[in-house]
């Protein structure tokens, strides 16, 4: 069918990796084609699974004795994080070819304004969505789902219409054919409080909210939900920003261990460490943090946190750390099994200059802020963590998934000449992508 320019006044392309990490492990490792094979070994649960695994049952987050129960066959691989960024960001050069306008959304999706790149390209813009899934596919060597839309929420709606590796257009004029089929639950954004919120109000599909007026909708929903409205009519609200993230709003950082531990100093190892790394990220983009909020989950997956102010904006996991132990026995239940901790670093402002103070501890906190620094200087050069607080010295020397699970990822072992366990070239397998 050929489509005119009226029916994407804006051409939006959502790309998203099929079973991505697990689809990785496949290419990596052509034998493995075609078989149940699941990510997640070095915490003995599923992270992420192959179509073939689905098939037989296994769902994300079971254990391992989960699955071996009903797939004897299962191929169970310990994760490899440095090796799917790395595809990840193959998979954003090859849709940056057809346009300069590509958002990484996540690890394995992206955005892509496609609208007036059919002259550059010399393609109409389904070829051109064609082309993009073809190169992915087999450059990469696994399958790409995408949706073609005049906007994000629609293309977003396409890429998940017909997985695996589909691709959907959905013109202007389709808009209504696809929505009628649709559950208004199954709308990017719209979560369970507001579907069920809608379904009470007679919206089952997204159809129906999508053909209701806009005072209906400005009178019953929020700002957010309006612009999905919006979205789901075709008319363009958000847009792709293919700029790298300058600045946040809220950092966070959460780490989960194996096994599972009651020792004070370890579990406040852990969350020493999730600090630090917090804190790197804040020196990255110049920002302080003024308040913040630690949490420790249980094994029974009970969340328990601590929320404090700051005296003054820092970026120094000193400070931070010397507050979180002030509190940290109120939120550590004696006794109980702990498996993961966490932090949020709040309100977060420019780190500016500080304000001399009378007793002489902004000084203080200046020299240890170029402390840091130099302990950045050396991070970039040697590998995260090479330098680290005392505090963070169990989680950092001693295995993340200690016990008879821990299996590290293939490229961990096999370094190359003058790397390290920490620094690495960006080289993410030793074989070929077939």
């Amino acid at each position: 069918m050929a489509y005119t320019l009226s029916s994407f006044p804006q051409a939006i392309l959502h790309v998203d990796a099929d079973s991505f990490f697990a689809s990785c492990e496949v290419a990596r490792h052509p034998e493995l084609k075609g078989k149940p094979v699941v990510t997640g070994l070095e915490r003995g649960i599923v992270s992420s699974l192959t179509y073939e695994a689905k098939a037989r049952g296994v769902r994300r987050a079971m254990s391992f004795r989960e699955v071996k129960k009903i797939c004897p066959d299962v191929v169970f691989l310990p994760s490899d994080y440095e090796t799917y960024s790395l595809y990840s960001l193959r998979m954003f050069s090859i849709v940056r070819r057809f346009t300069p306008e590509v958002e990484e959304y996540s690890i394995d999706e992206c955005f892509a304004d496609l609208t007036g790149m059919q002259r550059p390209n010399q393609l109409s813009y389904e070829k051109m969505a064609a082309k993009i899934k073809a190169a992915l596919d087999s450059e990469l060597g696994f399958t790409f789902s995408i949706g073609l839309a005049p906007t994000k929420v629609l293309a977003k709606i396409g890429s998940k219409w017909k997985k695996p590796s589909g691709l959907t257009i959905i013109s202007s004029n389709e808009i209504n054919n696809y929505l009628s089929q649709l559950k208004v639950d199954a709308v990017w954004g719209i979560g369970p409080h507001t579907s069920a919120y809608l379904n009470k109000l007679g919206i089952n599909t997204a159809l129906q909210f999508a053909e209701k007026d806009e005072d209906w909708v400005k009178n019953r929903l929020t700002k957010p939900h309006q612009e999905i409205w919006q979205e789901l009519r075709g008319q363009m609200v958000y847009k792709v920003d293919a700029n790298k993230k300058s600045s946040y709003q809220s950092i966070s950082k959460t780490k989960t261990f194996t096994p599972p531990s009651r020792e004070r100093e370890y579990i406040f190892s852990q969350l020493s460490k999730n600090t630090e790394n917090a804190c790197i990220k804040l020196r990255r983009y110049q920002l302080a943090t003024k308040k913040v909020f630690f949490f420790l989950k249980t094994q029974d997956f009970i969340c328990q946190g601590y929320e404090f102010k700051l005296v003054r904006p820092t970026d120094n996991p000193v400070e931070i750390i010397k507050m979180i132990n002030k509190y940290f026995d109120s939120v550590l239940t004696v006794g109980h099994l702990f498996r993961a901790s966490g932090i949020i670093l709040l309100d977060l402002v420019a780190n500016f200059s500080r304000q001399a103070d009378l007793f002489n501890e902004v000084a203080t906190a200046e020299k240890i802020s170029r402390i840091f620094a130099s302990v950045d200087g050396v991070s970039k050069r040697y590998g995260k963590h090479t330098l680290f607080l005392g505090s963070s010295l169990s989680a950092i020397t001693e295995p993340q998934h200690a016990g008879t699970r821990q299996i590290a990822a293939e490229r961990k072992h096999d370094l190359f000449k003058g790397e390290t366990i920490r620094k690495k070239l960006a080289i993410p397998f030793l074989g070929t992508v077939v």
